[in-house]
């Protein structure tokens, strides 16, 4: 149904980098999620109520949050979708985010609210009533929110959206909450013992486990979470495949939504290379990570020296060296000063962060090495922390 929808409305719907068509997908999503749990809380809380089922009611309204989860979720691929404007000039991408962490806390609201009527259920038991006709609708209602499930998953993956796929996760969780509730339904009918009230409380465990991970989806995004490493890899791949590029450091990506993701890195060049050909090999790769990962990228060139042997012969050691300590660190922009009574080692060292040496110990574990190789080096090294 959401494919034919999107065929139908969707201008070149196959564009997913279009920032105009990630929002409609969004918005799309959104409007068929409102309609659909809106449908299924009508349906489950008749049921609930016929039935005297507190799980069933409680599922019923989980629904309703679900449908005012939409809601949020459409709005905000409305908002986030907003041009960048003189207050905002990264655009405005992380309102997703925002809108996310919104419905997740709906959720936790709707989890605590339903474990205090289980508790209340479990002290105050009550008889419930099962027949066909509920019994069938709750099966309805779990094929449906399976198959929300999966477009949400779908068409999340498609626009690489944390919005959708955390909806998607939230369905399944659905799917097993009503599945619960079927069984303790058929159970309470058959051998009379009503567990309806403890079938409540997992229920709402079950609502409030998804509400924490939704929380943990949105939040982390806007703490300055990790990029994706497939991205990071993406983006290494498209500046090595250039033949003057010798190595590449120092990577750091900004992601303001959605569509707005900014990398910035330093490219290794020779420095005996003509200076204008490097430049305009430095914009074209710029303009090459533009279009093929919809982004912003702004490249610094480093120019080393690669075709002195004394430098490389050095630098063959100090990599030794530093491999010797941990097989984790690497350094970038090494170069040799010469003087009359001594000769700086000028190098920056990237010391991942669960890297247990502190930074003074280690430059001082190097610098001890060095000095066995020869007592007139001197190293001048900075220590980086890798931000990818």
């Amino acid at each position: 149904m959401v494919s034919l929808f999107a065929k139908l409305f969707i201008k070149d719907y196959q564009n997913t980098k279009s920032p105009s068509v990630r929002k409609a997908y969004g918005m799309l999503c959104g409007l068929v999620g409102i309609g659909l749990n809106i449908l299924l809380f009508i349906g489950k809380f008749l049921a609930g109520t016929l039935s005297h089922s507190i799980a069933i009611t409680a599922d019923a309204f989980n629904n309703l949050s679900d449908a005012g989860s939409s809601f949020i979720t459409l709005a905000g691929f409305k908002l986030a979708s907003q041009k960048p404007d003189p207050d905002h000039p990264y655009g405005h991408g992380r309102i997703e985010y925002l809108s996310g962490l919104f419905v997740s806390l709906a959720i936790l609201l709707m989890a605590l609210e339903l474990l205090k009527s289980s508790f209340e259920k479990i002290l105050h038991p009550q008889d419930t009533a099962m027949n066909t006709l509920i019994l069938v609708f709750l099966v309805v209602s779990i094929l449906v929110k399976l198959y929300m499930s999966y477009y949400n998953h779908t068409i999340g993956k498609k626009i690489d959206s944390a919005a959708l796929l955390a909806t998607a996760a939230d369905s399944r969780s659905d799917t097993l909450a009503t599945l619960l509730v079927v069984l303790s339904s058929l159970i309470s009918e058959a051998t009379g013992f009503q567990i309806d009230g403890y079938c409540g409380l997992i229920v709402g465990l079950f609502i409030f486990y998804s509400g924490i991970n939704a929380a943990k989806e949105t939040i982390n995004p806007l703490l300055g979470q990790a990029p994706d490493k497939q991205f990071v890899e993406n983006v290494e791949e498209i500046v090595m495949s250039h033949d003057m590029i010798l190595g590449i450091h120092d990577m750091m990506v900004h992601d303001y939504g959605p569509g707005r993701v900014m990398v910035s890195l330093h490219a290794e060049v020779p420095a005996s290379g003509d200076i204008l050909e490097i430049h305009d090999l430095i914009d074209h790769i710029e303009n090459e990570i533009n279009e093929k990962l919809n982004c912003e990228a702004t490249i610094h060139m480093d120019p080393i020296m690669n075709d002195d042997p004394q430098v490389n012969a050095m630098k063959e050691i100090v990599s030794r060296i530093i491999l010797g300590i941990d097989d984790s660190l690497h350094f970038h922009d090494f170069r040799m000063v010469v003087g009359p009574t001594h000769t700086n080692l000028i190098f920056d060292v990237l010391v991942p962060y669960k890297f247990k040496m502190s930074d003074s110990e280690l430059l001082k574990r190097i610098n001890e090495e060095v000095k066995k190789v020869n007592e007139s080096y001197f190293i001048v090294a900075k220590i980086d922390h890798t931000y990818v």
